[in-house]
């Protein structure tokens, strides 16, 4: 009997999708191309805390940013910790995908067992160089290497081992981290590649969209819907540190650059734009109107209004996202719970620790 190739495969994934970096858009854009319509399933905020600890975003925050992914075409909130075959019936889907990482419920069981075993999972690769775990370590420690500049830029990081464990000296092979090593190609994977249409109102909003959070994604959803094609300019890493400060930004320009174009609402990135908004970028980009969110606009580095020429053309809008989630914000909840946070990683590198060396002497028995 041959296959029905007309039949949309849909295809299952699930998890706790906290801080919603790229490497879960990476995830779920391998998932997506397993077939044609993807289903996340997002657990609630008692169940993370009950298996993993306290997450940092809300559920309704995580429910959102995942929307907010261009591959998700469904959400379904509140699903189980451990994934079974009711669900995936429930949903109609044909399996279940997940990376290659470990995943355990607070009595250390395989969260896919089930699925596994009766042959509906699949596997993706688990993108390298980044986890959650490694982001809150990042606010923890308030490191500013993972920014580094000039001949440094692309080492990979070997600070002292933290009590945190999350650096590249972490025991853990899923929680410990390498610095993320981008490539053209995996940018490549996470553009459209879609030119504007000559017809189409071009919008051009610019910052830092350091952490990508659900404030940045009202935002981004307001300024597309003042145009046809939302071009996003990404300031590199030491502007981003001149009018913030401190160890910001904490994901880096590459890391950004992913973060920002896996958002359903953007069109077109602009690696490393221009601080302030010439004319020049305005006519590359036939920009018709830059918009700018609620945030304070910092001055330029000689002490001018960045969006002079805009203003000047009467190309230049306010939005409104009713949304004051900051960066800043993010990293004061890691800050002012950050015994929690610790404990947490503690915990999860120890399981994850535990489970890598029970499936390898499991692999060495059976040779």
């Amino acid at each position: 009997m041959s296959e029905d190739k007309s039949r949309t495969v849909r295809v299952w994934c699930d998890g706790c999708y906290d801080m919603v970096h790229f490497g879960h858009a990476n995830s779920l854009r391998q998932a997506k191309a397993l077939g044609d319509y993807l289903i996340v399933g997002i657990h609630n905020d008692n169940e993370i805390t009950k298996h993993k600890g306290p997450p940092v975003f809300t559920e309704e925050e995580r429910y959102k940013m995942v929307r907010g992914i261009k591959w998700v075409d469904e959400v379904v909130e509140g699903v189980p910790y451990v994934t079974s075959l009711e669900t995936l019936d429930k949903y109609h889907c044909d399996f279940c995908v997940h990376g290659d990482d470990i995943t355990m419920t607070a009595d250390g069981v395989d969260t896919y067992h089930l699925v596994k075993a009766a042959g509906r999972y699949k596997e993706v690769q688990r993108t390298a160089g980044v986890s959650t775990t490694d982001l809150v370590g990042r606010m923890l420690l308030m490191t500013r290497q993972h920014f580094r500049q000039g001949p440094l830029e692309y080492d990979v990081g070997h600070e002292g081992s933290s009590q945190l464990g999350l650096d590249s000296d972490a025991r853990s092979p899923y929680t410990g981290c390498s610095q993320f090593l981008p490539t053209t190609q995996e940018i490549i994977q996470f553009s459209d590649g879609k030119p504007p249409k000559p017809n189409d109102r071009i919008i051009y909003v610019a910052g830092a969209f350091d952490l990508f959070h659900v404030g940045h994604l009202d935002f981004l959803e307001k300024a597309r819907a003042e145009g046809d094609y939302l071009i996003l300019g990404l300031h590199t890493d030491p502007i981003v540190n001149r009018y913030k400060g401190s160890n910001y930004p904490i994901m880096n320009l590459h890391e950004r650059v992913l973060s920002v174009l896996a958002c359903k609402y953007v069109s077109e990135v602009v690696i490393g734009a221009p601080y302030a908004v010439s004319q020049n970028l305005m006519e590359h980009f036939k920009v018709d109107m830059v918009c700018h969110g609620q945030t304070p606009i910092q001055p330029d580095a000689d002490g001018s209004d960045p969006y002079t020429e805009p203003k000047r053309q009467g190309k230049f809008k306010l939005l409104n996202s009713e949304n004051t989630m900051t960066t800043e914000k993010i990293v004061n909840r890691i800050i002012n719970h950050r015994l929690e946070f610790e404990h947490r990683n503690h915990k999860k590198e120890k399981r994850e620790l535990e489970a890598y060396e029970a499936f390898h002497n499991l692999n060495n028995e059976t040779l």
